[in-house]
Order: C-alpha cells, then sequence, then structure tokens
C-alpha cells in the first residue's frame, strides 16, 4: 500500500503567488501551532471547497486570510505531495494534497491576517532565501526562475 493510500484525507489547495507592481512577492508566515508547515514562511492559499471552481476558491482564499484582493490570475503550474499536518489540539494528520499554483496581481496593498499567519511581508528576489522558508515554498520559487523573466506573465 503506498503512503499516499495510507493518508486519511485528501486536499486540492490553491495557492497565490501575489505580487505588487514593483515585482515583490507576498509571504505569509503559519503561526508555530497549526499547519503543514508551522511556524515557516510560505505562499498563502487554502482548500476548494466541494463543487467551487478554483479561481473562485484562490480569490475567496486569499480575501479570508489577508483581506486582500486580486487580477490578473494566470496559472503557474500544480504539484502533489503527501504532509504532516498539525492540528490545533497538536495531533498529527496525514494529507495528500494537490497543489495549484496561480500567479496574480494584487490589487491592493492593504492585508488584515486571519488565525492561520503570525507574520506577512512583501520581498523581493534577493531578499526572499532570508527568511525560513517552508521546502514547498522553497521549490516553488525554484521553478518559476528568475523573477525577471516572469515579468510578462503577470
Amino acid at each position: 500500500m503506498s503512503n499516499v493510500s495510507r493518508a486519511k484525507q485528501h486536499r486540492t489547495i490553491v495557492v497565490g503567488l501575489v505580487w505588487k507592481e514593483n515585482n515583490e512577492l507576498l509571504l505569509c508566515k503559519m503561526k508555530p501551532n497549526r499547519g503543514v508547515f508551522p511556524g515557516q514562511w510560505g505562499f498563502p492559499g487554502g482548500g476548494i471547497e466541494p463543487g467551487e471552481p478554483m479561481l473562485e476558491a484562490l480569490i475567496r482564499e486569499l480575501r479570508e486570510e489577508l483581506g486582500i484582493e486580486v487580477r490578473d490570475i494566470k496559472p503557474a503550474f500544480f504539484k502533489d505531495g503527501l504532509y504532516e499536518k498539525l492540528l490545533p489540539d497538536g495531533d498529527k494528520q496525514a494529507v495528500y494534497m494537490i497543489f495549484l499554483i496561480f500567479h496574480c496581481q494584487a490589487q491592493n496593498e492593504f492585508i488584515e491576517l486571519n488565525e492561520e499567519f503570525s507574520e506577512y511581508c512583501w520581498v523581493g528576489e534577493s531578499e526572499v532565501y532570508d527568511l525560513d522558508l517552508n521546502p514547498e515554498t522553497i521549490d516553488t520559487l525554484q521553478k518559476i526562475g528568475p523573477w525577471s523573466n516572469l515579468r510578462g506573465e503577470i
């Protein structure tokens, strides 16, 4: 039996690579007591609800988690894997996750964090690796390549 089939839960996650006009990217820090990557920096996003179109889910998740509105949404790529999620009660659960990753442009810079995150920041390419990034965020950054190559895409 594969590790994926042993996961008790499967989730499809929309992830926003949220860009500002000055080519900075939004990162958020998970609270230390929750999530797949507790206490680490990553991209905002969340689960698609049953029957919800993926773009509507991305817009909803970014609005709920950060109070931000986005435009010019374009697919980047997708990936999947088996992860261990830390639950609020301290228990851990294996979750098979499919990540649908999108580039999008911030319509506003006002951020109001919900209970999932402890901090946020806008970073440039030269400073992004100064943060304690989760491994999936590092993988995503490596896949998108140099930010200067993305100017026409976002």
